[in-house]
């Protein structure tokens, strides 16, 4: 399946179970849990989707990435 990179923002593939990112521009290759990482760390507008990971987080802000780990 084709998400962007979001690392050089080109068409980067999903595998189809979901387990891995790659992108052949950059040579970007991490699991899908550190891509929802990555783009939520750098992109403000999708910070809420750490929540899909942690359970709730009513009352808690976003913190760092490396809080997530």
């Amino acid at each position: 399946m084709k998400i962007k990179c979001p690392k050089c923002k080109k068409d980067a593939e999903l595998a189809m179970d979901y387990s891995v990112v790659k992108c052949g521009s950059c040579d970007l290759d991490m699991s899908y849990g550190e891509y929802v990482k990555f783009i939520a760390h750098n992109e403000p507008k999708y910070s809420d989707i750490l929540g899909d990971y942690t359970g709730s987080t009513e009352g808690q802000s976003s913190g760092s990435l490396d809080e997530w780990d």
